[in-house]
C-alpha cells in the first residue's frame, strides 16, 4: 500500500486530533466505566449538541435537564447518558 507525503496542512490537522484526544482520554475513560466500558458519543454540529451514552444507546424513562445544559438521562433511576446542549460553550 502507498501513501503520498501529507501536506503541511493535514499534519497540523492531523497533530491537533491527536493532542485532543490525549487531552480527553483520561475523562473517556472516566465515563466508559459507567456504561461497562462502552462509550457512544455523537454530536450534532448544526445543533450543537453532543450525545453521550455509557453503553449501547437505549431509552430513558426520565431526563432532568440542570441549569448547565445537560441533559441527565436515566434508566431505573440510573444514569445511561448525556445530552450536552450548546455543546461547543464548554470547550477548554
Amino acid at each position: 500500500m502507498l501513501s503520498r507525503p501529507a501536506s503541511t496542512t493535514e499534519n497540523f490537522m492531523e497533530q491537533r486530533i491527536i493532542n485532543s484526544g490525549k487531552l480527553a482520554t483520561p475523562d473517556l475513560v472516566q465515563l466508559a466505566k459507567y456504561g461497562h466500558d462502552q462509550l457512544f458519543i455523537d454530536y450534532d454540529e448544526e445543533a450543537d449538541v453532543l450525545y453521550v451514552s455509557f453503553g449501547k444507546p437505549q431509552k430513558a424513562d426520565d431526563a432532568i435537564q440542570g441549569e448547565d445544559d445537560i441533559i441527565r438521562r436515566k434508566k431505573d433511576n440510573k444514569i445511561i447518558g448525556l445530552t450536552i446542549l450548546n455543546a461547543s460553550k464548554f470547550k477548554k
